[in-house]
């Protein structure tokens, strides 16, 4: 991505008007409190500029109104949920939404408003509504994923005609969707250091941790289509010496067909807090995601946590962990159950001072706050097309450096 001035345009700085946030509504298909990852991190730093309402898709529930459910949050996110009776129509569901969602909108008050999407389905319930900025922070390819709806690539391509802006969460989406748009920029996972790195001075496990003996794989994330479980088992069965530490919430899987050999630890869901902790007592970090097309366009935010906590990782090859992870040596590559033993013994031997030297440097050029920023600067220039010039006169969007 090119360098880009730090200063706002005429036009952009001509839209400031007065001193009050303006709101950002962000459409979500991922709840708040499911896995700290991208949508969190950015819209935490975005409360900072913002009033931002996370809308997460509906709750269903028997014999009630529907009604919209608001949580405010530490972080300074107000979270939204659709709370619909049991047995609609799936268009009744749309329509509950629109009018929940209209409501919650227009009674925020004529200030300006930026749309922020993460999932094109909610073009069919907000394609109505005005706004002065609208973003689609592509994070991930949804429609390769299990259970998508057939009509989510028609209301993506809505949402390209609507959106001033397009972010993709990686290098290999944003070659797919380039041609789309003509305002399209990559920012693969970026990386909270202060948190993670705590994993290098942490000596004590978690208590459902310390008896697992050494040495230790380890995996945290969602468990779900996009993990090779065949290749979790067979690696399992191979070294039954190693324990392998599975850390994260089953989705969209059947939990009964997980592997449950005695070196196979499936601990659940820990919070992002906790993370540190888990990862400072593991030898090697295992990121087996199957090749598939749910995993075709990934950008695992999990590759610079395990760098960052200083654990050298054993991933398999997904292109945007091979480049520019695997082709810089940070991470090893692995194809086969043999691979990945043969790469993690070769990690538990090798030196960690000299690769976390690299790593450091590596990591030190990106941060969720710099991405923000640079997010941000992007919103702001696309000021100068995307915003109607009568509303110059009562919105207000702010500047980077507020």
């Amino acid at each position: 991505m090119q360098e880009r001035s730090t200063v706002p345009s005429y036009a952009a700085r001509s839209f400031v008007a007065n001193s009050e946030k303006p709101f950002l509504f962000c459409f979500s298909h991922l709840r708040w409190d499911f896995v700290w990852q991208r949508p969190q991190h950015l819209l935490s730093r975005a409360a900072h500029h913002y009033h931002v309402l996370f809308i997460e898709e509906p709750l269903f529930r028997p014999g009630i109104e529907p009604r919209m459910e608001m949580t405010r949050h530490p972080e300074g996110v107000t979270v939204a949920v659709p709370v619909l009776p049991e047995g609609l129509s799936s268009e009744d569901v749309i329509l509950e939404q629109r009018e929940l969602v209209e409501d919650l909108v227009i009674s925020q008050g004529d200030g300006s408003r930026v749309f922020w999407y993460y999932t094109p389905m909610a073009m069919a319930f907000t394609a109505h509504l005005d706004c002065e900025l609208c973003v689609y922070d592509n994070m991930d390819e949804l429609s390769l994923f299990r259970g998508a709806s057939r009509e989510l690539l028609d209301f993506e391509s809505e949402l390209f005609g609507r959106a001033d802006v397009v972010f993709t969460g990686g290098m290999s989406l944003y070659e797919a969707k380039r041609q789309r748009h003509h305002n399209v920029h990559s920012f693969p996972s970026s990386i909270d250091f202060d948190h993670f790195s705590k994993a290098r001075v942490i000596d004590a496990d978690p208590d459902d941790q310390a008896s697992i003996a050494h040495p230790r794989l380890g995996f945290f994330g969602v468990i779900d289509e996009r993990m090779d479980i065949d290749l979790v088992r067979e690696v399992a069965s191979l070294r039954p010496a190693w324990q392998l530490v599975m850390i994260g919430p089953v989705v969209k899987i059947d939990p009964a067909g997980l592997p449950r050999l005695a070196n196979i630890h499936w601990l659940g869901s820990k919070s992002y807090k906790q993370l540190p902790q888990y990862l400072a007592g593991w030898d090697v970090g295992f990121m087996p995601f199957a090749l598939n097309e749910a995993t075709r366009f990934i950008s695992p935010t999990k590759t610079p946590e395990f760098l960052a906590a200083g654990v050298p990782v054993v991933s398999t090859p997904i292109t945007d962990v091979v480049r520019p992870y695997g082709d810089k040596r940070f991470v090893e590559i692995a194809k086969s159950p043999a691979d990945v033993i043969e790469k993690a013994e070769l990690l538990m031997q090798r030196p960690r001072e000299p690769w976390l030297q690299r790593v450091d440097r590596h990591l030190a050029a990106g941060s969720w706050d710099k991405t923000w920023a640079a997010m941000h600067m992007l919103m702001f220039e696309s000021l100068d097309t995307g915003l109607s010039t009568t509303a110059t006169t009562r919105t207000y969007f702010p500047t980077p450096a507020e």
